[in-house]
């Protein structure tokens, strides 16, 4: 199989220690719902900084290596993973550090009110209204819920922390990239 695109795949977390002696790898998820790195059959590694580090795609093109997943499941809030071809803990901790990285297109299909937060990101959010309020820059969790950062993606300003709550999403449309908000432009 070809290396696919960067623009293709999501990060869904990190490799941070060995788990036993068998060459499974403890993953930190990037979300507390870690449903599509639980089902993937198959993961990228990369070993780069963050996209958003300044490294230049090539470089992290050239760096990616693909896993078969053997097997994966929760454990103390983070997920074990058994990686075709890691049998044992030095080979596992080798790959301390690693990000680990999925194919969009493999993610299980999610129910009609639940939305994958990748495809939230470069939303444009417009409040009841009608007014513009600026881009879906990033989705995070606070604990309780979910927050939107809305605002300018070439500046990575954000003018709005928006909880992702049904009281104040109206409606997320993926197909227009739109999401409506019961916000006011004011509030800040």
């Amino acid at each position: 199989m070809s290396t696919p695109s960067l623009n293709d795949l999501i990060e869904l977390g990190a490799i941070s220690e060995a788990q036993g002696l068998q060459g499974q790898v403890k993953v930190r998820p990037h979300s507390s719902e870690p449903v599509a790195l639980l089902s993937s059959k198959s993961i990228w590694l990369s070993l780069i900084p963050r996209r958003d580090a300044g490294v230049s795609a090539s470089l992290e093109q050239a760096s990616l290596k693909q896993y078969k997943v053997k097997s994966a499941k929760m454990h103390s809030g983070n997920v074990v993973l058994t990686l075709d071809g890691v049998t044992d803990r030095d080979q596992a901790l080798a790959l301390k550090g690693s990000r680990i990285l999925v194919a969009r297109d493999a993610f299980p299909k999610a129910d009609s009110d639940s939305y994958y937060w990748v495809d939230l990101i470069g939303c444009n959010a417009v409040n009841l209204q009608g007014e513009a309020l600026g881009e879906v820059i990033d989705v995070t969790e606070n604990g309780a819920h979910g927050v939107i950062a809305i605002g300018n993606p070439e500046t990575k300003t954000i003018v709005y922390l928006v909880p992702f709550v049904k009281e104040v999403v109206q409606n997320v449309d993926l197909p227009n990239k739109t999401i409506t908000l019961d916000w006011q432009s004011d509030w800040q």
